[in-house]
């Protein structure tokens, strides 16, 4: 974890420095302070709009790595877990986004090791500037994508950005390869999900139909199938099947 949070911080830099380097030219050249930052220097007025891309960016950012890592399957299918269970309010938001989190970083802390060794550990050394660092750190990143990506979802955007067909999946750009990925990572956490609700609506449907037909019109049926179903994901270890399912699909 350690190592996994050390090279997270490292790309930030390298992601700080290209944020920065979007600043107009022509502002750059004027006149003025000069602002000091790794492999960039930056005059004049173009520091407060490289402060403000660089704050955008920054905003973006984690939405924009999160959508490229296992969270948001994951995610998916523990929003569709509490719903099958019933418990609209347990666990927490806090717990089930905390829990996601830790998984993802599990996952991806192989990912997270070979963009150290390619591309944040040479740039530390000045063997590479920032924009080969980030060409080299997202190798590994693409090529974990397109091992849960349908190609049925690649064609589609290949399509839509009038792309030509590579010849390899490896030769599509990123900005191919990231909406591919984050819809077939919501199909298959909404196949999974689907999964999960099984077992449990034929419980509801079971208590459903034994109380309807003893006259239990009263009482909601979800008041006695819902302890039942907690009980039985209790009985059978649920958490420790959900979680170890999640992991080895990844493997």
């Amino acid at each position: 974890m350690h190592g996994m949070l050390r090279g997270g911080l490292r790309l930030l830099e390298a992601l700080f420095a290209a944020a920065v380097c979007v600043a107009p030219a022509q502002a750059a050249r004027q006149q003025g302070p000069i602002l000091q930052l790794p492999g960039l220097t930056v005059r004049g007025d173009s520091t407060s709009w490289s402060i403000i891309l660089l704050l955008t960016f920054l905003t973006l950012l984690p939405a924009l790595l999160l959508s490229m890592t296992p969270f948001v399957r994951i995610l998916v299918i523990f929003h569709f877990l509490r719903q099958a269970l019933g418990t609209t309010t347990t666990p927490t938001n806090q717990t089930l986004i905390g829990l996601a989190l830790f998984l993802t970083f599990f996952v991806m802390q192989p990912v997270g090791a070979e963009v150290e060794q390619q591309a944040i550990a040479p740039y530390e050394k000045g063997k590479i500037d920032t924009w080969q660092a980030l060409d080299r750190g997202s190798v590994p990143v693409r090529r974990f994508m397109l091992q849960y990506t349908r190609e049925k979802d690649l064609a589609l955007f290949v399509e839509l950005g009038r792309q030509p067909r590579p010849k390899q999946p490896e030769d599509l750009p990123m900005r191919i390869v990231i909406p591919a990925y984050i819809i077939s990572e919501l199909k298959t956490g909404f196949q999974i999900g689907a999964v999960l609700f099984l077992p449990f609506l034929v419980i509801d449907i079971v208590v459903a139909s034994v109380t309807t037909s003893i006259g239990m019109l009263q009482l909601p049926p979800v008041v006695i199938s819902t302890p039942l179903k907690i009980l039985l994901f209790v009985v059978a270890d649920g958490w420790n099947m959900v979680v170890g399912s999640l992991l080895k699909s990844f493997h």
